[in-house]
């Protein structure tokens, strides 16, 4: 059984056959080999050529593969855009050997784009499932048309897929489930647990269905959060705050398309059988203790902005008496929020609070960075022409101390340049959401002063006889 899926480039062309080519992924012997081989350096095109066993190019030389396919662009002057596509071929767990999916791969790139496209095809072994990567060139060597990626072409792999899993007597998917399929940065996000906007979507759309009695509660509920609604349309849309592009449900997936609401909404709106009240626990004596008032202190700039954002995420404080939940523009920020804590301890630690001391703390970092790596030089001369072992081992370690000392500098004035970008975004983030949240008062409100006067008025009309 094998499942396929490809998806677009546009960062660089380099990384995804970096990724692809990896030897910790691609070659066998590594991966049986003891930790200290694996740290050996992988620097010799001629090792490179005997280790890398799962690795094909076609039409290209995988190690050059790079330096080929920018040559096809810029003789087709077709530099920008999509830089290549990235296709996927995995086998389930202990179906097949290396050499067998690697076989299986290859025969699949060359039907499928052998004629036009350079390819690079890698089989990864580094986990249970064995698993193809292909590498196309966005543009064709042959002619300069670039590859159109859409759901015929997309079938087509998938049945070539299917044919030869057939041929080398391997299982295949007669009938697969609709609506399984996601997006590649979704499925990697989800592998390194990490929140995505389409699962922030379905959360608010849950929190939304239990609260709900009806659709039309549902899409209330749904626009107090800040969401868009088409729905008097063939395929329902929303489109959460601070994106361009409405998101139709039913890609959501099969809960969340609009059958799928109203079958979770009838569900719960079913009447629940009541459970029987616990018993009441005897209340102990309360000791209480006066404790002394704690003074803080006051924040300010870009310190109590990170703070209030983090207040605002649901991050600080910890633990709260009416915990709120975030809207969809601050929750989006989740996938970053290890960074966004290091950002804030950082501005805590060094108390800098506006962006002129943040700037000022980049050049003294970069100054001091500097100094270290003069030091490292001087220290590395002096160990090459060094011929005392006792000596060679001091100096050593002073090249050690000095890298940590180094990759903590760049550490910080990498977070540093992200608080210097990020900034501005949280603020706005943080001033739509205050916007949004004053709108839909309101709006509440001027519903809640309208139901009073129709009351009022229906109080004091006069009888009719």
């Amino acid at each position: 059984m094998a499942t396929t899926a490809i998806w677009d480039v546009t960062d660089r062309l380099k990384r995804v056959l970096n990724y692809a080519v990896n030897p910790d992924k691609t070659d066998q012997r590594r991966m049986e080999a003891d930790g200290l081989q694996q740290t050996l350096a992988y620097t010799s095109s001629n090792a490179k050529t005997e280790r890398q066993l799962y690795v094909r190019g076609i039409n290209c030389d995988p190690i050059s593969a790079h330096e080929q396919m920018q040559r096809t662009k810029k003789r087709f002057q077709k530099t920008g855009g999509i830089v290549a596509f990235h296709g996927y071929q995995s086998f389930a767990p202990g179906e097949t050997t290396p050499e067998l999916a690697h076989a299986i791969g290859v025969k699949l790139a060359q039907a499928l784009w052998g004629e036009r496209f350079e390819v690079v095809v890698a089989t990864h072994l580094d986990k249970d499932h064995l698993h193809n990567h292909f590498v196309i060139n966005s543009v064709s060597f042959m002619d300069g048309k670039r590859y159109y990626d859409n759901m015929a072409s997309y079938a087509l792999m998938r049945q070539t897929s299917d044919q030869l899993c057939r041929e080398h007597a391997l299982s295949v998917i007669e009938q697969p489930e609709r609506g399984k399929a996601r997006q590649y940065g979704e499925w990697r996000a989800d592998q390194e647990s990490k929140p995505t906007w389409r699962g922030v979507i379905r959360e608010d759309m849950d929190a939304a269905i239990a609260r709900a009695r009806t659709m039309s509660q549902f899409y209330a509920h749904l626009q107090a959060r800040g969401y868009e609604i088409k729905a008097h349309v063939k395929h329902v849309a929303i489109r959460p705050p601070g994106k361009e592009r409405f998101v139709r449900l039913r890609t959501l997936g099969e809960a969340y398309g609009e059958e799928g609401i109203k079958q979770r909404i009838l569900g719960s709106a079913l009447p629940k059988k009541k459970s029987a009240l616990p018993l009441p626990k005897r209340k102990r004596a309360l000791v209480v203790r006066r404790k002394r008032p704690v003074k803080h202190r006051k924040l300010s700039g870009l310190h109590a902005l990170y703070f209030r954002y983090l207040y605002a995420l649901g991050i600080v404080p910890r633990y709260r008496s009416s915990p709120r939940r975030a809207s969809f523009l601050l929750r989006e920020d989740l996938r970053h929020l290890t960074q966004i804590i290091e950002q804030t301890k950082l501005l805590s630690r060094h108390r800098i609070a506006s962006r002129g001391q943040l700037t000022s703390y980049i050049e003294a970092r970069k100054a001091e960075m500097k100094g270290l790596s003069l030091d490292r030089k001087s220290c590395r001369r002096r160990l090459r022409s060094c011929r005392q072992p006792e000596q060679i081992a001091v100096y050593r370690e002073q090249v050690a101390a000095y890298s940590r000392q180094l990759a903590q500098l760049r550490k910080e004035v990498k977070l540093c340049t992200g608080i210097l970008a990020r900034s501005d975004t949280i603020k706005n983030k943080l001033q739509q959401q205050e916007e949004h949240e004053e709108k839909f008062r309101r709006k509440e409100v001027e519903a809640h002063e309208r139901k009073r006067g129709g009351r009022s008025g229906r109080q004091h009309e006069p009888a009719r006889h």
